[in-house]
């Protein structure tokens, strides 16, 4: 299983990306019970929790991101997304994709870097 984040690139304030998270090699009965989330890191910075959905659907965003991001899931094409709309320089950094399996398993993609800046 591997986890393939693309989507990542140079934008200008307020601008918008979308991420995706492919969850390549994956079986439908891990896809759907698990948690899925986005994490920041920011240059010099720890790996930082974004966005996450839980297996109910239910989303959980980090306050500097309320009401700009929204996390999505596919589960027929075994993608999670992060549409990132009206994007802050603060918004910089490589953002991961993170899954936590029904037993607890957790794996982690390789990071698509997103630099906004004018």
């Amino acid at each position: 299983v591997q986890l393939v984040e693309s989507g990542g690139g140079s934008v200008q304030p307020g601008g918008s990306l979308r991420l995706s998270c492919a969850a390549s090699g994956m079986i439908t009965s891990v896809f759907n019970p698990s948690t899925w989330a986005w994490y920041l890191q920011a240059p010099g910075k720890q790996r930082e929790l974004v966005a996450e959905i839980t297996r109910g659907s239910i989303t959980n965003y980090a306050d500097s991101v309320k009401g700009r991001f929204r996390i999505e899931k596919d589960s027929a094409r075994k993608r999670v997304y992060l549409q990132m709309d009206s994007l802050k320089p603060e918004d910089t950094g490589v953002y991961y994709c993170k899954n936590t399996g029904p037993y607890a398993t957790i794996r982690w993609g390789q990071g698509t870097q997103v630099t906004v800046s004018s």
